[in-house]
């Protein structure tokens, strides 16, 4: 079993910055491809970050590509996601997700932190 807890999320304006962060506990934390999804009001959960426990590979979404920077800290059993130049369209409810693979989630998930751009 794997524990996310995240934090984070605010109301920002349109060209602030958030910092979400997400920590693990419970089974091995490095062995997991760690990601960022959220949802939307009215919409699926998407994909939007996710890094590998080793050699640094990261993969982005399109639609946050040159503005979200995903990152861990595995001694700290911890992944963050720097959201910058936020627009209204990132408003939504991001989710910590352990065991990603492909872009799509695996088994252990958080209870997700709301971020609001207004414009």
């Amino acid at each position: 079993q794997v524990q996310l807890v995240e934090s984070g999320g605010g109301l920002v304006q349109a060209g602030g910055s958030l910092r979400l962060s997400c920590v693990a506990s419970g089974r091995t934390f490095r062995s997991y491809t760690m990601g960022w999804f959220r949802q939307a009001p009215g919409k699926e959960r998407e994909f939007v970050a996710a890094i590998a426990w080793s050699l640094g590979f990261t993969d982005y979404a399109d639609s946050v590509k040159g503005r979200f920077a995903i990152s861990r800290d595995n001694a700290k059993n911890t992944v963050y996601l720097a959201m910058n130049s936020l627009k209204p369209e990132d408003t939504a409810v991001y989710y910590c997700n352990a065991g990603v693979v492909r872009r799509v989630g695996g088994n252990y998930w958080g209870q997700g932190t709301q971020v609001t751009v207004s414009s």
